[in-house]
């Protein structure tokens, strides 16, 4: 039987542009390609700066990702200068981080991947009582009533009968792939519209204490621009502080309450994609959410697992730790860049070199970043790994919550083998979710419990940054949304020498290395089911599970300087 090319460029409900090719042969995946589809040139614009403004510029990568590249670049700088960070810096940080993750997952699961399972058409054949009852047997969230689900199918009856379905208006409906009763359908589109309003409200957090979203303004190194007094109304005071709480505890209640129980009821629906699109079965996950000045205790664990195996973890247990600097290094072998090598990121370059797609030479901007020596997964699913083979208290207890009912409702024994999966993703990021959603309002009381001691301290006034002459080096980690982000910088007389970001996507999307050895999305992809290669939902369903970023992973520029678009805004 002849192969069949399928190339679906660009994948969509993703932040960026990426293209996937895959050869189908007897309605399997028998070779894929994952093609980054833009060049980021950032690195090349710090060059010179002043390292305290790099936070600002790498926020620019992405318009997802901007919480996430500020703090990695921070750290990196206080790496540099073996900086210790106010406890108050550090638990703010902290909050921001968990309110922006957050809203990340919960966009992720309902409104970039969901529709991969979701039949919207479907749904106008559900009964919203039986929806309800459906609703109200998997958990206690008051959202759960006959008349919001009559509502939410009127709202899409109305879609319908325009002749346009809005949000809903590209998706393979009725693909066989599909297998959701009308009940679970019409159940499914109802949170995603609900997840619109909580999500927002993640957001909220995030702009109480960034400044802004999305670019957060608060962040600088040493800790953080944001001052406290709890009886000053134009400073973080304890006003600002209950509306945080009272924020977080409506996100977590929808995170514990239907995010988690439609992940896992999805899950259960679907169980045979436990079976399908593992990949690369090594695992990188840094620590986070730092409880010390130094970066040495962690609420998030960080670690590797190789080969699937979760008796091989081996922690990561600093910010400065030495196992995860000397084992990072980057592969252009096959990426439109000058050369061949594989090197340590502070010692890559940047000098972009285009050709057109081969499939045996260059195909994508993104590098291809290996741990040593070996592609790694990144996201939730390595963070929950890792976590449940160091013990980590509230990981084990969410991820054997999920375990067991997706058992009960399957019917099939679920474990944490078949984590390794396409669904084991899908399940995991919901794991990670309601961990954070738990966290979150922990280092909320932490700051407040802070402050009613008295302290008060947000940056390091006595010892402010500053740069020694000749050069100095740093790297700053953080367990992101889609996984594992470091920034690596090089410095000196003060000014930028060198910045390279190794972001999670370009973990995931990295196009084979010197050794041929295939990236995550790629090898996830090999033995997929493909029932109609005209309409590749199942391709779709496995790259979304990773939730790709893209636009982290590189940036455009026409090297000639020419104008590529201009946008009018009315």
């Amino acid at each position: 039987m002849a192969r069949k090319r399928v190339t679906i460029d660009p994948i969509t409900r993703i932040e960026g542009h990426l293209r996937i090719d895959v050869e189908v042969e007897g309605g399997k995946v028998k070779e894929a390609w994952a093609s980054a589809q833009m060049w980021r040139g950032i690195e090349v614009i710090l060059k010179g700066r002043d390292p305290r403004d790099a936070w600002a510029f790498t926020q620019r990568f992405c318009g997802v990702c901007t919480t996430v590249h500020a703090i990695a670049s921070v750290r990196a700088v206080e790496s540099a200068l073996q900086m210790e960070i106010p406890l108050n810096a550090q638990y703010v940080r902290n909050i921001i981080l968990c309110a922006h993750a957050l809203h990340d997952h919960i966009v992720h699961f309902y409104h970039l991947s969901a529709l991969d399972w979701v039949d919207v058409v479907s749904a106008l054949k559900a009964d919203p009582k039986k929806t309800a009852a459906l609703a109200q047997s998997l958990s206690d969230w008051p959202g759960n009533s006959v008349t919001f689900f009559m509502d939410v199918k009127k709202k899409l009856e109305k879609f319908v009968s325009s002749g346009q379905l809005g949000p809903f208006s590209t998706g393979y409906w009725g693909h066989p792939a599909m297998q959701l009763p009308p009940e679970v359908n019409l159940l499914a589109v109802g949170h995603y519209l609900a997840a619109l309003d909580y999500q927002y409200k993640a957001n909220q957090v995030v702009a109480l204490f960034g400044g802004k979203t999305p670019h957060i303004q608060t962040l600088v190194v040493g800790g953080v621009a944001l001052a406290i007094n709890p009886e000053n109304e134009a400073t973080l005071n304890m006003e600002r502080l209950a509306w945080a709480k009272e924020l977080l505890l409506q996100v977590r209640d929808f995170v514990h309450q239907v995010y988690f129980v439609d992940a896992v009821a999805l899950a259960a629906l679907y169980s045979d994609w436990f079976k399908i699109g593992a990949g690369v079965t090594n695992y990188l996950a840094v620590p986070d959410l730092p409880l010390d000045t130094k970066g040495t205790e962690f609420d998030l664990p960080g670690g590797t697992i190789f080969n699937g195996d979760l008796s091989t973890v081996k922690p990561i247990t600093s910010f400065n730790d030495a196992y995860f600097r000397d084992n990072v290094t980057e592969c252009v072998m096959h990426s439109w860049y000058d050369g061949d090598w594989t090197r340590h990121p502070w010692q890559e370059d940047t000098v972009p070199k285009y050709t057109e797609f081969q499939d045996e030479g260059k195909y994508s901007w993104a590098k291809a970043p290996r741990f040593k020596g070996e592609p790694m997964q990144v996201g939730p699913l390595a963070q929950v790994l890792v976590g449940y083979a160091l013990g980590h208290e509230l990981i084990k207890k969410w991820t054997d919550e999920a375990l067991k009912r997706i058992s009960s409702i399957s019917g099939k024994r679920i474990t944490i083998e078949d984590l390794h999966s396409t669904m084991g993703r899908q399940i995991a990021r919901a794991i990670r979710t309601a961990v954070l959603a738990e966290l979150a309002l922990k280092h909320l009381d932490l700051l407040i419990e802070n402050i009613g001691r008295g302290d008060l301290e947000i940056y390091p006034y006595r010892k402010p940054p500053t740069f020694p002459k000749g050069e100095i080096m740093g790297f700053g980690f953080h367990e992101a949304p889609r996984g594992t982000l470091s920034h690596w910088v090089v410095i000196e007389n003060g000014k930028i020498k060198n910045y390279q970001a190794v972001v999670p996507s370009t973990w995931n999307v990295s196009p084979r290395c010197q050794l041929g050895k295939r990236g995550p999305y790629e090898e996830s992809l090999i033995g997929n089911p493909v029932a109609q290669p005209e309409k590749p939902l199942e391709v779709l369903r496995t790259i979304h599970s990773f939730d790709p970023c893209i636009a982290c992973a590189v940036h455009v520029l026409d090297p000639k300087r020419k104008e590529i678009a201009r946008v009018k805004a009315l």
